[in-house]
C-alpha cells in the first residue's frame, strides 16, 4: 500500500514548524542581548544551524521518498559544517562570522531556491509538492537577500556616538550584521511557522500531478 503525505507520522509541515521554532529561538536570543559582537553572534549561529541541519536529516529520512531527499540532505551537510565551523570558541572573529554566515547563506539559499524552482515546475527529483515547493522558493530568496544584506555591512564601519545623561556608544559593522542575522531569523521564523500552520490538501503529489496535467489537456484542447 503506497503511503500518502496525509498518512504520515512526520510531515513536511512538521519540518517547517521545527525550523520556525529554531529561527525564532535564535532571533530571540539575539534580540534580547546586549552584547552584538562576533562571538555571541556566531554561538546563535552555530546553535541555529546545528539545529537546523537535525531537522533537514530527519526530514530526508522520514519525510521525502527517495528521488527528492537531495536537498534536505544537502541542506543538512551545509548547516552541520557551517555550525560546526562557528562553534569553536578560538575561531569566533568577526572574519570568521562574515565569511561563515555569507557562505552558508549563499550556498543554502542557492539549494532552496532551486529546489524551488524545480518544484514548481515539476522536474524531475523535485520537491514533490508544489505548495512546499513555493515555500522553499520563497526561503531561498529570503537567504539570498540576507547574504547580500550581510555583504554590504563593512566589518570595518564604526561610529561614536553619545546620548545626553547616558553615555557614549560605538555602532560597529559586526554589530549591524549579527542584527540582520536576527533579522533574518525573526522573518524565517514567521515565514515557516505561517507555512507549516497552513491546510494542505489531502491529495498525493501523484494525484495532484495527474490532476495539473488534465487541467493543462484541457485548456490545450479547448
Amino acid at each position: 500500500m503506497t503511503e500518502t503525505p496525509s498518512s504520515r507520522a512526520f510531515e513536511v509541515r512538521h519540518v517547517q514548524v521545527a525550523r520556525a521554532v529554531f529561527a525564532a529561538i535564535a532571533a530571540v536570543m539575539i534580540t534580547f542581548s546586549s552584547d552584538h559582537s562576533a562571538a555571541v553572534g556566531l554561538a546563535v549561529f552555530s546553535g541555529f544551524t546545528l539545529a537546523t541541519s537535525l531537522v533537514h536529516f530527519a526530514a530526508a529520512w522520514l519525510v521525502y521518498p527517495a528521488g527528492s531527499r537531495w536537498p534536505s540532505v544537502l541542506l543538512g551537510l551545509l548547516s552541520a559544517a557551517a555550525g560546526m565551523a562557528a562553534g569553536i570558541p578560538p575561531w569566533r572573529t568577526t572574519t570568521l562570522f562574515f565569511v561563515v554566515v555569507v557562505a552558508w547563506a549563499v550556498l543554502t539559499g542557492i539549494v532552496e531556491l532551486i529546489a524551488g524552482i524545480r518544484g514548481v515546475r515539476g522536474g524531475a527529483a523535485s520537491i514533490p509538492s508544489r505548495t512546499e515547493a513555493r515555500d522553499a522558493l520563497i526561503t531561498g530568496a529570503i537567504t539570498l537577500v540576507f547574504a547580500v544584506a550581510t555583504v554590504v555591512v563593512s566589518p570595518e564601519y564604526s561610529l561614536t556616538y553619545t546620548i545626553d545623561e547616558a553615555g557614549t556608544f560605538e555602532l560597529t559593522g559586526t554589530i549591524i550584521a549579527v542584527g540582520v542575522l536576527g533579522f533574518y531569523t525573526a522573518i524565517v521564523a514567521v515565514h515557516l511557522g505561517i507555512a507549516g500552520a497552513s491546510p494542505r490538501p489531502r491529495t498525493s503529489p501523484a494525484e495532484t500531478a495527474a490532476h495539473d496535467r488534465a487541467a493543462e489537456q484541457k485548456g490545450a484542447d479547448a
